[in-house]
């Protein structure tokens, strides 16, 4: 057995000591999918992550819907499939809004609560504190109902969900009809 044959068969064998104690595996550490890349959240998890303030609002109205629009039309290029898509997204930013809302209505009255317990306790700075953030809210309550109110319209902050998913689905058609007809040899 040669010098270097050792060092081989050790090589292979061995698991390598670690200088701050237990061992380092030779092979290739296993690379979880996650590390590098970061999958769209479902609404439940967001839901976890947030109460249901303005913050969610926000993140369901920013959502680009348009990789779906494109997938849906390649598995159903139908355009009444896009219109009862669009109505679900709609339908789905209008359940968000009601419990955002109800959200608000909850805290509200928690905080007037609050107000009214830690006056009758003379606390002047808390008081003053818990007016602020009721104040705060209430300018959130009146973006939601601007919201609200332009969604039924079909207008403003809600319109660029139903505008991603249509250019989706479009761009889905015409990929369809890019790779079934255009690139077909005449």
């Amino acid at each position: 057995m040669g010098l270097f044959s050792f060092f081989r068969n050790k090589k292979n064998n061995a698991i390598l000591a670690n200088p701050f104690g237990g061992s380092i595996s030779p092979e290739r550490p296993e690379v979880q999918k996650e590390t590098f890349i970061e999958e769209e959240k479902t609404s439940s998890e967001l839901r976890t992550e947030h109460a249901w303030n303005i913050d969610y609002l926000f993140e369901i109205l920013n959502r680009d819907h348009e990789q779906r629009g494109y997938d849906d039309a390649l598995r159903n290029p139908d355009s009444s499939h896009l219109d009862q898509n669009v109505l679900l997204l709609k339908n789905e930013l209008g359940r968000t809004i009601k419990k955002v809302k109800t959200f608000y209505d909850s805290f509200m009255k928690e905080i007037d609560f609050h107000i009214e317990s830690r006056s009758r306790n003379g606390m002047i700075d808390t008081v003053d504190e818990l007016k602020m953030k009721r104040e705060i809210a209430q300018n959130h309550v009146q973006k939601i109902l601007e919201i609200e109110t332009d969604a039924q319209k079909g207008q403003g902050d809600s319109q660029g969900i139903s505008l991603s998913y249509t250019r989706g689905f479009k761009n889905g058609l015409a990929a369809i009809s890019h790779h079934s007809i255009l690139k077909r040899p005449i």
